[in-house]
C-alpha cells in the first residue's frame, strides 16, 4: 500500500565541487509543498525564493509566480501533488528540484530506495 511507503531518496546539488548531497527518508505520500520544506532545512536553504520539482522540460510543479504570468509557463500546484505522482510520472526515478530561479540551483533527485 502507498500509504505506508517510505522513500530514500539521494538529493545532488548539481554542478557544485566538492559534491554537495544528502539522503532523507520521507513518505511517499507527501505532497510537494511539504517535500520542498525538507529540501530546504536538509539543504541549509532560507526558504526565500521559487521553488519547482521538474521533470524533463514539460512538467513542473511548484508555486505560481504572478510576475511571471505567460500562458503555459506556470507550474502545476505543488500543494495538490505527492511524492508518489510524480514518482509515477518519471522514467528512471530521477527528477529536479530548482531552488532560486535567479541563482538557479539545480539539483538531481534519485529515488534510491522503497520500504
Amino acid at each position: 500500500m502507498t500509504a505506508d511507503r517510505i522513500a530514500r531518496l539521494k538529493i545532488t546539488l548539481d554542478d557544485v565541487k566538492p559534491q554537495v548531497l544528502r539522503r532523507i527518508e520521507v513518505p511517499l505520500t507527501i505532497r510537494l509543498d511539504r517535500l520542498h520544506r525538507v529540501f530546504q532545512i536538509v539543504m541549509g536553504w532560507e526558504d526565500y525564493h521559487l521553488y519547482e520539482f521538474r521533470i524533463g522540460r514539460d512538467i513542473a510543479y511548484g508555486v505560481a509566480d504572478r510576475d511571471w504570468d505567460f500562458p503555459g509557463s506556470s507550474p502545476r500546484p505543488a500543494n495538490k501533488a505527492t511524492l508518489a505522482d510524480l514518482l509515477a510520472r518519471t522514467r528512471n526515478k530521477t527528477f529536479k528540484y530548482v531552488y532560486d530561479f535567479g541563482d538557479n540551483w539545480q539539483h538531481t533527485v534519485k529515488l534510491e530506495a522503497l520500504a
